[in-house]
Order: structure tokens, then sequence, then C-alpha cells
């Protein structure tokens, strides 16, 4: 059994690679719903389509990860954006096109991208 020192450091580690912990700072995480249902309606070409847009705009402080079922099933691909010190967007029903809008206008930019988040499609 690890020391509960080893814990808390292997967990900080994590964060930190994860950009939940504290040495995160000014990391964007963008996350996106890989579970059956998002596999099966695109979610792995969104994911391909973030990961080489924010490569190729050169984007060092976001860092794009895969999720399991976000519980949304009839809104996939589902995307979420946490930004440092703002409310988290989600888009839904999103296709590698749209991913070229959001990371010019929402990541590049700052501006949100309404008409294809979950406030706006469903509300």
């Amino acid at each position: 059994m690890k020391s509960l020192e080893e814990l808390r450091a292997i967990r900080e580690k994590m964060q930190a690679q994860m950009g939940l912990g504290k040495e995160s700072g000014n990391q964007t995480r963008i996350v996106v719903g890989m579970a059956t249902c998002g596999l099966a309606s695109g979610a792995k070409p969104v994911f391909d389509a973030l990961s080489d847009k924010i490569e190729e705009k050169g984007l060092t402080n976001v860092a794009v990860t895969p999720t399991g079922c976000i519980g949304l099933c009839q809104y996939e691909p589902i995307v979420e954006i946490i930004e440092p010190g703002k409310d988290k967007v989600t888009y839904i029903k999103m296709t590698p096109e749209k991913v070229l809008e959001v990371v010019d206008q929402h990541l590049i930019r700052g501006h949100i991208v309404t008409k294809y988040t979950i406030a706006e499609m469903v509300g």
C-alpha cells in the first residue's frame, strides 16, 4: 500500500496531466464524448479534426481528451470546452466542419459559437 503522501503526489501529477489541477493554470481542456453512442454518431472524426486544427494553429495551452458517456446520447457528438475561470461550454451534434468554426471563433477569438451550444439548440 502506498503512503498517503505518495497517493497525493500521484493524484496531483495525474490532475496536472489532465488539466484539472492547480498546476494547469491557463490550460483549456476540450473533452469529446467517445462512448459507444458518441463513436456511432461520428465522435472520432470530430476528435481528430479538433486535434489536427489545434496542432495546426499552434495552440499549446489546449488539451483535447476523450471521455466516456456524457449522458446525452441524442446530442452526440458532444464537445465540452473548459477554460480556466469560465463556465463550461457544451457543443452538441458536432461535425468536423463545425469544429473548424469553433476552433477559429471560440478558441482563437474568444467568441462562443452559440448556435452549436446545448443551450441554443435545445432551449
